[in-house]
């Protein structure tokens, strides 16, 4: 009869693993987006053609005068299409916005090289522009709508050898020349983006320089956790008093933001990737978000008003991060913006174990390997603390069977039993918490390394061995949180058996509650479980041999 049931519970987890893995390879991975049409329309998703709307434009700052004004033209049905080697992004000439861009190096999805993750996209999947522009009295972009510009191209490509490109676009409107200029640089994601303003109108011109980031509320496309917890998406930007402000959705539901800060920088971040306008230092900025008449949700800044007298020239700029969030490019462009890579609360311990991490992976080369090598040093680094708590479960296991005698002698009698058992402890010199110290004092470390793990771009779709493509993510095969389980078993052995019973029952079903929890969690994190569990059980297999020695030699 034994025999039969363990053959059956052997049937049933076979075919509940084949089930999940078959649900993995049908559900587990990121649709690919729809191919692009040949020829994308210019127009916003929230534009009527031969009109512009002014929720484009910052209502603060947009022109307020009530002379009519002409009818804009349509916009242009060829986008300006722009490559180099890390960017591939097309130009608006309809207020010469990005309204497309992807990432060549960094694949939607491991098996797809060939298909980029795309950052901005203009109604296809979703809404996520890079916008800019003048405003003001006699400024070409105005709440009755945008400027058009042209260029004498409609591509450009960065070849090889080429250090910098250069994309032009051109302007004149009132005896007014415009130069908006995009400069762009190999192995670079940040770009600048400038204007020059020529007046010869013969007339003051007044004007200030905005630049926003506008999005739909679609969800995240880089997320890659298939249990729904995800990093977050939404807006950021800088003030004086938080480096690193979150503003999100929610938060433009209810009310916008709005604040004056010297340089700062907004963003808007999701998983893996940011993208963020961050002005001239030095001058003085208004930070704002808000939400549009389509539900779109904006967050901009705009510069100090320019003025340009008859006859003069001036130029004004901000610089545009659209890619990866590597840290240290983040943290030279802009104080405060390296902190979009977010590790929650616990970033203090986070931010550490990134960095050793880093330094590990620089003489190791492969990302497995120096979880592996981390997960060593903490170790090590707990090995005291470890000792003490390992010595206290090995004298519960040696007084195992005198705490069954004071069960069978007090019985049901509660109250007796547990001063009885007191006095066991004390006499035994034996902590009953012990044993809980040390995953007690590793959760810490183990969520900031889950957060570490989860949040860094490095570690995106990085590969370790055999069937371990990508450390980011769940393994694909659930091999290693059944090592994880397996592992958590066994030390589970060497631990002394609770002299509860439904505490007992509840600690045999941990194993099985942890394995299918870890299923799903990156398996870079249960590496690193795996491993620590191996540690464990060889640490408290010798602690335990050691007192179980000592305590015969003494009999």
């Amino acid at each position: 009869m034994d025999i039969k049931r363990s053959i059956l519970i052997v049937a049933l987890a076979i075919v509940s693993y084949l089930m999940v893995l078959q649900w993995n390879q049908d559900y587990g991975q990121a649709a690919l987006p729809a191919p692009a049409a040949p020829s994308a329309t210019a127009a916003l998703p929230d534009t009527a053609p031969g009109t512009t709307s002014n929720d484009d434009v910052p209502t603060a700052q947009a022109d307020a005068s009530t002379a009519p004004v002409a009818a804009t033209p349509a916009a242009s049905d060829q986008l300006i299409r722009v490559r180099t080697d890390v960017l591939d992004l097309a130009i608006d000439p309809r207020g010469g916005d990005i309204v497309q861009l992807t990432l060549p190096a960094y694949p939607r999805r491991q098996d797809r090289p060939d298909v980029p993750f795309q950052l901005f996209d203009n109604g296809g999947e979703r809404t996520y522009l890079a916008q800019s522009g003048l405003i003001g009295s006699n400024a070409p972009d105005k709440a009755s709508g945008r400027a058009l510009w042209s260029s004498k191209a409609a591509s450009y490509q960065l070849v090889d050898g080429q250090d910098q490109l250069v994309v032009e676009l051109t302007l004149s409107e009132g005896g007014v020349n415009y130069v908006k200029r995009y400069a762009f640089k190999r192995g670079q994601y940040e770009f600048g983006v400038g204007y020059k303003i020529d007046n010869q109108s013969g007339q003051p011109w007044s004007g200030n320089l905005f630049a926003q980031l506008k999005r739909d509320s679609s969800a995240d496309p880089s997320s890659s956790t298939a249990t729904g917890v995800s990093t977050y998406l939404g807006a950021a930007l800088w003030t004086p008093s938080e480096p690193y402000k979150k503003v999100s959705m929610k938060d433009m539901d209810k009310q916008g933001f709005k604040e004056t800060v010297q340089g700062g920088w907004v963003a808007w971040l999701q998983h893996y990737f940011v993208t963020a306008w961050i002005p001239a230092k030095g001058e003085q900025n208004t930070l704002q978000t808000r939400k549009d008449a389509q539900g779109n949700y904006i967050v901009g800044l705009t510069g100090p008003t320019l003025n340009v007298a008859a006859g003069s020239q001036a130029e004004t700029s901000a610089t545009l991060y659209a890619g990866p969030k590597i840290q240290k490019h983040l943290k030279e462009l802009s104080p405060g913006l390296e902190l979009t890579v977010d590790y929650g609360i616990l970033w203090f311990i986070a931010q550490p174990i990134f960095w050793l991490l880093q330094h590990i992976h620089n003489l190791l080369g492969n990302w497995g390997w120096s979880i592996i090598a981390l997960t060593i040093l903490i170790k090590l680094a707990f090995f005291p603390l470890s000792a003490a708590s390992y010595k206290s479960m090995a004298r519960m296991r040696a007084v195992s069977p005198k705490l069954q005698a004071l069960k069978e002698r007090f019985g049901d009698d509660r109250q007796k039993m547990s001063q009885a058992m007191m006095e066991l402890y004390k006499k035994e010199k034996i902590n009953p918490l012990g044993g809980c110290l040390p995953i007690l004092v590793q959760m810490p470390v183990f969520l900031s390394l889950y957060w570490v793990l989860l949040e860094s771009v490095e570690m995106r779709q990085t590969p370790w061995l055999l069937w371990i493509t990508d450390l980011s993510s769940k393994d694909p095969f659930f091999i290693l949180p059944i090592i994880m389980g397996a592992t958590m078993f066994i030390q589970q052995q060497l631990n002394p058996t609770p002299p509860d019973p439904m505490q007992a029952k509840v600690m045999k079903l941990m194993p099985i509650i942890f394995t299918f929890f870890f299923l799903w969690f990156p398996a870079g994190l249960v590496l690193y479980w795996v491993v620590n569990n191996c540690l464990s059980i060889a640490q408290q297999w010798y602690i335990t041999r050691q007192i179980e020695r000592a305590a015969a030699q003494q009999a």
